[in-house]
C-alpha cells in the first residue's frame, strides 16, 4: 500500500500547486485522473482522499466553465423550463391541426434541452451523489456539477446510471409526446417528425455519446462493478 499511496500523495501535491498558478490547469496531463482511477477501485483510499480529489476538482471546474450558475439556480430554472414544456405539449389539446402538431414539437423541443440535466440530479440525488453547481462548458448543452467526494462514495453501478439517466430521459421525451401527439389527434407528419426525431437521437448516442458524453461515462463506472 506505501507505494501506491505515495504516488497518490505526490500527484494530489502536483495538481493543488498547478492551480496555485493563475489559468486553467490540465488535470489529465499530471496524472490526476489516473488517479482518481485508483481511488475507484480501492473504497478506502477513496474515502481517505475523497475531499481533497473534491477540492482539487472544483477549483479546475471553476477555471474551465464558461458559464456557472448556483445549483439551486440552475434545476430552478430547469424545473421552470420543464413546465413550460409541459404546458406548450398540452395546448395540442386544445388547438386544431395544423397547431396542435406545432405545439407538440415545440414542447418536445424544450423538455429535451430542460430535462437531461434534472435526471442526472434526480437520479444522483436518490443514490447519495451531491451536486455543487449548474453549468456551461464548450458544449451549449447544460450540465451539473459533482461534488466528487459523494461520487467516490458511491457505489460504481449507482454512479453509472446516474450518467444514463440524462441520455435516457432525452429518449424518452420524443417516445411519450408520441403518445401525446395520436391523444391530440396531430397531423401525420408529427408523429413521423417525432419518429425521426427519436432515430437521430438514437443515432446520436451510439456514435458520439459513447465515445464522449454519457454512456462513455456509463461504461467507465461499470468496469468498477466488482
Amino acid at each position: 500500500m506505501y507505494g501506491p499511496v505515495m504516488d497518490i500523495e505526490t500527484v494530489l501535491a502536483a495538481s493543488e500547486d498547478a492551480l496555485r498558478q493563475p489559468g486553467r490547469v490540465d488535470l489529465g496531463s499530471l496524472g490526476f485522473w489516473r488517479t482518481v482511477a485508483v481511488l475507484k477501485r480501492d473504497p478506502q483510499l477513496a474515502l481517505r482522499y475523497g475531499e481533497r480529489v473534491e477540492r482539487i476538482d472544483d477549483e479546475a471546474f471553476l477555471r474551465w466553465a464558461r458559464f456557472v450558475l448556483p445549483l439551486w439556480l440552475g434545476v430552478t430554472g430547469m424545473l421552470v423550463a420543464s413546465i413550460a414544456g409541459l404546458f406548450v405539449v398540452s395546448l395540442g389539446y386544445f388547438t386544431a391541426a395544423p397547431w396542435n402538431g406545432i405545439w407538440i414539437l415545440v414542447g418536445t423541443g424544450i423538455l429535451l434541452g430542460s430535462t437531461h440535466t434534472l435526471a442526472h440530479v434526480a437520479v444522483g440525488g436518490a443514490v447519495g451523489i451531491r451536486f455543487t453547481h449548474w453549468f456551461i462548458a464548450d458544449r451549449p448543452q447544460p450540465g451539473v456539477k459533482i461534488g466528487y467526494a459523494s461520487y467516490l462514495a458511491t457505489p460504481p453501478r449507482a454512479r453509472a446510471w446516474m450518467h444514463a439517466s440524462g441520455a435516457i430521459m432525452t429518449k424518452l421525451v420524443p417516445l411519450l409526446n408520441l403518445g401525446a401527439a395520436w391523444g391530440a389527434g396531430a397531423p401525420g407528419w408529427t408523429v413521423w417528425l417525432l419518429i425521426i426525431l427519436e432515430l437521430v437521437m438514437i443515432a446520436t448516442d451510439v456514435l458520439f455519446s459513447t465515445k464522449n458524453s454519457d454512456w462513455k461515462k456509463f461504461k467507465r463506472e461499470m468496469r468498477y462493478v466488482s
